[in-house]
């Protein structure tokens, strides 16, 4: 019996060898390819799966001021209101004082990083309830300065106002048509939106912009809908992800609305015509 020792030994050792392997093969899957649209190939993407949010890709607006519509939020770039938590994006609303404001929150842009013209634009997000927000998904002409909204355009991939729970919005923004004014179409569904996860895109060509909700296709917009007023739609434009407070549009926030309030983004992704 002591000369089977050190063969069991050895083979006990191998046995271990062979399962920590397995383990390890285990818990490294194969990478899922991003699927490609028929007819679109990715060209950017962020899946937020990394520890800290891209630095490359994203930059902030800070401050306060109410942003053209009286809201009530200071935006940070503080983790508190932005950061990356289990392979999402997650912008955080928070109600605190905050230098003069009693809210905080985020706003994120690829100005001056990525910008794009034309293409397929789409993100997965889980928007908040309650009276008062307005989470948004949409996009700036890359020639803004601060100074030329509307001549620059503004494209809403997505708004979202808590007070009407069950209606998302695409919308452009342009000289002669801005703000209350914008070219608009409200999609109602017959559900809460804010109660999951949901896909907003648009799909952009020269002359031609059309939004979809879930795969739907549900508005569309071309220089013909615009009574003569001038498209300014043809160039490059960066991203926006952000969730607001209050203000014109999105009204008063609630009393019973809950804080933190959070804006998830599971990924988005930019995609060219495949044959452009």
């Amino acid at each position: 019996m002591t000369k089977a020792a050190p063969c069991v030994t050895v083979l006990l050792l191998a046995l271990s060898i062979l399962l920590a392997a397995c383990g390890a093969a285990a818990r490294t899957p194969a990478a899922t390819p991003i699927p490609e649209p028929p007819g679109w190939k990715l060209l950017w993407r962020d899946e937020f799966d990394s520890t800290a949010i891209d630095s490359a890709d994203w930059t902030y607006d800070i401050g306060a001021g109410g942003w053209g519509n009286g809201e009530a939020q200071y935006y940070t770039s503080r983790p508190e209101n932005a950061r990356i938590e289990n392979g999402m994006l997650v912008i955080e609303a928070r109600q605190e004082k905050y230098e003069d404001s009693y809210y905080t929150s985020a706003r994120l842009k690829t100005q001056g990083l990525q910008s794009f013209q034309y293409g397929r634009i789409e993100a997965r997000l889980k928007v908040p309830s309650g009276d008062g927000v307005w989470p948004a998904f949409w996009m700036l002409g890359a020639d803004f300065d601060g100074t030329n909204w509307p001549d620059c355009g503004e494209v809403d991939i997505m708004e979202y106002i808590g007070r009407e729970p069950d209606l998302i919005m695409g919308t452009v923004h342009g000289p002669g048509y801005s703000g209350a004014l914008g070219v608009t179409q409200w999609n109602r569904q017959e559900y809460p939106i804010a109660d999951d996860f949901h896909t907003y895109a648009i799909e952009w060509k020269p002359g031609q912009i059309d939004w979809y909700y879930d795969g739907e296709k549900y508005h569309s917009v071309t220089p013909a809908d615009l009574s003569g007023r001038q498209w300014v739609f043809d160039h490059p434009f960066f991203i926006i992800l952000n969730l607001a407070l209050g203000g014109q549009l999105a009204g008063p926030i609630g009393l019973d609305t809950a804080f933190p309030a959070h804006l998830y983004v599971d990924y988005v992704r930019v995609y060219q015509a495949a044959d452009p």
